[in-house]
């Protein structure tokens, strides 16, 4: 039996993989494009709210925007707003800008300024060297010395407390004016002679009054909008060009304050030579509120979307990008062929058990390989990958943590219901939601689509016995009836087979009511 596992080869593909689990700077070098013409998107001037599940590839792609950017001398500031997890509002928008200003500071001192030349710098980070040239080194230690003092206002602001009660004593200088006349005579009996004088005298009177009222960090920051403003055109014109700001995990800001936080930002760039680009997960995000005045950025008008989520629905389209994904690796590390070391089987599997994640499809198959090397197989298999699949399901758990800070209970509800529909009432992995339904319950199943708990397999399907009516097919996540939760007798519904599939979804058994359990049918209603 061939020992593949044994190999340095496999060792290096195996550290590859480990490392790109984790979306880093460095990553960009392997980075693959989801599909064709979304990094030209992403870097053209065009606000962008960019969606996709966690792992999806939204960090790797708006680092590799960045990192192509900063080659091309354009100003960026790439800001990861999981920092400010749980900050409330208006500290949440002064930290983010902070770091904004920050970044751009950084990249001033640094890019901008390096030249060419210094290959070492460029290497090291982005692979190539840039076709520009360096700006001028004077202006643009001027501009950065302004953003410092834009700083250090903003944490000072940051620290105080608002909506504190302030007085402030105004003093006013008044002049007064004393005369005092003396008169000298002496009488006589002609008349009488006499001179007089007359001093003055002055002093200055100050008169002091004192004023209250109550400190704002709001009003701070729309005082300060258009000195920004003129920052932001400044750097355009130091530049030649304009700059990126890119705000990535907006839904790890509390959800009523996204909005607002995309709102100032986005007033900040209009006109202003500032494009921004939003990374954040759908059903997690709120980033438009209607009102008078509306607050966020609109899409279509405002913005346009980027989605990177490819679900199980376009099940052909996620297995060829995380195939790529892999052979990419695989290449780095020297390894040649997959199906050296992984059935054609097992591959399927493993799309199916990552939900079309790329960042899960990469940690499921390196516990696959692990699960193979236990018991001496010479290729990753089906099981193997089932085994690994349900080992994942604590990492699963740890990122809808995470993720729902606020709102867990309702969305651990929704899911063990779906669950035990699923598996304690129908018996097999899938289930349908009527199109047409809607409300809060319907919104968590979305939710727990993000979460990566439930997957989307079909847009459009039809039910036996309920003509008119159009249903969403969904997959329970694999990691709950694989490896130690493996069911002997669960009906696998393989939903990527078109010929095994169409019959099989249309069941009036998978109807799933979202909010209570819905009892089993009887056999012959199936």
């Amino acid at each position: 039996m061939s020992n593949v596992f044994g190999t340095p080869e496999i060792a290096a593909l195996l550290t590859l993989v480990e490392e790109a689990a984790r979306s880093t700077e460095a990553g960009v070098k392997h980075f693959v494009e989801p599909a064709p013409g979304t990094l030209s998107r992403t870097i053209n001037k065009r606000h962008h709210i960019v969606f996709g599940r966690r792992g999806s590839g939204k960090s790797s792609l708006l680092q590799k925007a960045a990192a192509d950017l900063t080659v091309d001398r354009r100003p960026i500031a790439y800001v990861n707003l999981e920092a400010f997890k749980g900050h409330s509002y208006p500290d949440v928008l002064i930290s983010v800008l902070i770091s904004t200003l920050g970044e751009f500071k950084k990249w001033m001192d640094s890019a901008a300024i390096h030249p060419a030349s210094r290959t070492s710098f460029w290497k090291r980070f982005f692979g190539t060297t840039p076709q520009r040239s360096s700006f001028n080194r004077r202006n643009t230690a001027t501009l950065s010395n302004q953003i410092s003092k834009y700083i250090d206002s903003l944490e000072k602001e940051l620290h105080s407390v608002d909506e504190a009660e302030m007085s402030v004593t105004v003093g006013a200088e008044t002049s007064e004016k004393d005369t005092l006349e003396l008169k000298v005579g002496a009488q006589s009996g002609v008349g009488s002679m006499g001179a007089s004088a007359n001093a003055e005298s002055s002093s200055m009177r100050k008169r002091k009054v004192e004023e209250t009222f109550k400190r704002s960090k709001v009003d701070f920051l729309h005082r300060h909008i258009i000195d920004y403003q003129r920052l932001f055109n400044s750097l355009a014109q130091l530049s030649d060009g304009d700059a990126y700001l890119f705000l990535d995990d907006l839904y790890h800001i509390r959800r009523g304050d996204q909005a607002r936080v995309v709102d100032y930002f986005h007033r900040l760039a209009k006109d202003h030579h500032l494009w921004l680009k939003v990374g954040t997960i759908r059903h997690r995000t709120r980033w438009y509120v209607h009102g008078d005045p509306p607050v966020g950025m609109k899409i279509a008008d405002d913005a346009d979307e980027i989605d990177l989520d490819l679900t199980l629905e376009k099940y052909s389209l996620a297995k060829a990008f995380l195939v790529k994904i892999l052979k990419n690796f695989a290449e780095s590390a020297k390894v040649g062929r997959l199906d050296a070391f992984l059935t054609d089987r097992a591959l399927d599997r493993l799309v199916l058990a990552c939900g079309g994640v790329a960042r899960d499809f990469l940690s499921i198959f390196r516990r696959s390989v692990d699960v193979a090397r236990g018991h001496r197989g010479d290729k990753v298999s089906v099981e193997d990958v089932n085994v690994a699949a349900g080992e994942y399901d604590s990492a699963k758990r740890e990122d809808f943590r995470r993720d729902t800070l606020d709102d867990s209970t309702p969305l651990e509800e929704e899911f063990i219901n779906i669950r035990q529909f699923c598996l304690e009432h129908n018996n097999t992995n899938c289930f349908l939601l009527d199109k047409e339904q809607q409300g809060r319950e319907v919104d968590l199943i979305h939710e727990l689509v993000d979460l990566k708990l439930v997957h989307l397999i079909r847009s459009r399907v039809t039910v036996s016995g309920r003509p008119g009516r159009i249903y969403e097919a969904y997959m329970l996540d694999l990691s709950q009836y694989a490896g130690a939760r493996k069911r002997r007798r669960l009906e696998l519904v393989e939903f990527w087979r078109p010929d095994s599939a169409k019959d099989a979804l249309r069941r009036i058994s998978l109807l799933y009511t979202p909010g209570k359990i819905v009892e089993q049918t009887a056999p012959g209603d199936a």
